[in-house]
């Protein structure tokens, strides 16, 4: 669980370095043999890309590293709960766990609309831990939009 905290720190730093570039502030970073192997934020609109969440930016730079599509022993750490896209990515890149901060109600895949991660039909179910510094991951968030309305 400590691990788990301070991963999560990490992506918060990059989500909060996200928000400071103008993009909504969510950060991942992702770990392999104890180590962050990749980190990023979102990237959709320095990219021009609505693919460049955090998630999949974080997964290309990973598979670019290691060299092999397939993360099959890694952890992936994220601010706020992954999309669909993110959440079919993670499946796509066999990523053996995910971690996650705020619950997204608008639009999460792994619990709160849908629950893809955890779907048996598919080819690989991914071990999921929701809510590590989930309340530092909403402020975040709010204090991001708040400042634009």
């Amino acid at each position: 669980m400590d691990a788990d905290i301070d991963f999560m720190r990490l992506a918060l730093e990059e989500a909060q370095a996200t928000a400071q570039a103008g993009e909504v502030p969510i950060g991942a970073i992702l770990v392999h043999g104890g180590k962050v192997l990749a980190r990023a934020g979102n990237r959709t609109i320095r990219d021009n890309d609505p693919t460049a969440h955090a998630e999949i930016v974080t997964l290309r730079a990973a598979a670019r590293t290691l060299q092999n599509y397939r993360l099959t022993e890694a952890t992936l750490y994220v601010t706020l709960e992954p999309c669909v896209m993110c959440a079919g990515a993670i499946i796509q890149a066999r990523v053996a766990r995910l971690v996650y901060g705020a619950a997204e109600p608008k639009g999460g895949a792994v619990h709160s609309c849908f629950e893809l991660l955890s779907e048996d039909r598919l080819n690989h179910q991914v071990g999921i831990t929701p809510g590590i510094l989930a309340e530092e991951a909403a402020a975040l968030l709010l204090a991001f939009f708040a400042e634009r309305r």
